[in-house]
């Protein structure tokens, strides 16, 4: 390992170490500290957006997630004190035994250590990833991509700078370099970093999973699905299908896929017009083109592929599939999903039991839009990402599930008999 970068990686392990010697009460006011920073160095922090905004073109999908406002930075640090103000997750009894031979056996919830976060085009993750692993008493060390460069090096800059002033040992939030071979290093560093997170498309997650050494939870990726019933109500459905694509195309709550049942395909324009004023694009298998046609502007109406189904957009694109039946519309979200949030418009109750039991997914909705799927919605403050896994965590991670236990065991003297 290159002898900077493991210098980089001893002094966040050492850091880790000593958090536990700070005070809730001195960790949420430092969190407090640093939302004010933030918003007292905006400017700053713009004009280095700026430069990564400026080597990025703004059709790329990713635009948007690397685009920092005034508004953008006043939510983070909103996000920041929401933080401040939740429970500690630290030492909670998760559970209490008295053995029969008087030890006294406590299962106490404790910090993972040094957290690693591998992130492409999305400045806000290295402020919503320090202040979470910050109040649950971890260590973070941070691989932003090269696209983020600027924005991740100022904001890194002000934590520091704020850790700094506090007493605190700056070195609980370590940038480290942009480049490819720091990845490679990350992801082998067993020493030195607990738990690695990645978070962005697919074919990082896929890489990072791939090639770790170390334990990965699998964040980010969203092909969502709405699946429109026979049952649906129409009303109800425009609103959930337009908010589910339209809210905010480039995260991965965004819906990718509209299901629709054939009983109900002369509803398809209703459901697709508010999408017009979006300038959506829409790739149609042939029964929703036949509908749609004449009823939704020529030039963003295509016909769908097969690669059309299972895209993660990340922009104003959507795919529709019809389908005869509610079972195959189990069917396509089983073939396509990537797990993360998938949504049933339905009046039917059993079907939309059905759907919420049988679907294989972070998050199921019913009746609602797949743009819910967000640690501030869910009441965990920010979050660190969507777990798409099933092992340790699910869905929006938020404290809790930055924290790992351990057992405590506590007696008189007592030994095994042998």
């Amino acid at each position: 390992m290159d002898q900077k970068l493991q210098l980089l990686l001893t002094n966040a392990r050492k850091a880790s170490k000593n958090i536990i010697v700070y005070s809730s009460e001195t960790i949420n006011k430092v969190l407090h500290k640093i939302a004010d920073a933030a918003i007292r160095e905006t400017p700053y922090i713009l004009k280095e957006n700026e430069k990564d905004l400026a080597r990025m073109s703004p059709e790329d999908p990713k635009y948007d997630r690397l685009k920092l406002t005034a508004d953008r930075i006043a939510g983070i640090a909103s996000d920041m004190k929401n933080v401040a103000s939740l429970p500690s997750p630290l030492g909670h009894i998760l559970q209490e035994t008295q053995r029969p031979n008087g030890l006294l056996i406590r299962k106490v919830s404790v910090p993972f250590g040094v957290i690693g976060i591998i992130y492409e085009a999305r400045p806000n993750v290295t402020f919503d990833v320090f202040s979470l692993c910050l109040k649950s008493g971890n260590a973070c060390v941070l691989k932003g991509g090269s696209d983020a460069e600027y924005s991740n090096e100022s904001i890194a800059k002000i934590i520091r700078n704020v850790l700094s002033e506090e007493g605190l040992d700056p070195n609980l939030i370590t940038l480290l370099p942009s480049d490819r071979q720091t990845t490679a290093e990350l992801l082998n560093a067993r020493d030195y970093v607990d738990l690695l997170i990645p978070r962005g498309s697919q074919a990082l997650i896929n890489f990072v999973r791939e090639n770790a050494k170390i334990p990965v939870i699998e964040t980010g990726a969203g092909i969502c699905h709405t699946y429109f019933d026979a049952s649906g109500d129409a009303t109800i459905g425009q609103a959930i299908i337009t908010n589910a694509k339209t809210r905010r195309v480039s995260v991965c709550n965004a819906l990718d896929c509209l299901i629709i049942h054939q009983d109900r395909i002369a509803d398809l324009p209703f459901l697709c017009e508010k999408m017009q004023e979006h300038q959506v694009e829409i790739f149609a298998d042939e029964k929703a083109y036949v509908a749609l046609e004449g009823h939704y502007p020529n030039e963003l109406l295509r016909h769908a592929t097969e690669e059309h189904f299972g895209t993660e957009f990340l922009s104003y694109k959507m795919a529709i599939r019809t389908v005869s039946s509610f079972e195959e519309a189990l069917e396509h979200i089983d073939q396509y999903s990537s797990h993360h949030s998938e949504a049933i418009i339905a009046t039917d109750d059993a079907k939309v039991q059905k759907f919420l039991s049988v679907i294989d997914a972070a998050a199921v909705y019913a009746n609602t839009s797949t743009a819910f799927t967000d640690g501030a919605q869910f009441g965990l403050g920010a979050e660190i990402g969507i777990s798409t896994q099933k092992l340790h965590a699910r869905g929006p991670m938020g404290l809790e599930e930055l924290t790992s236990y351990k057992w405590i065991v506590t007696g008189n003297g007592q030994i095994r008999p042998s």
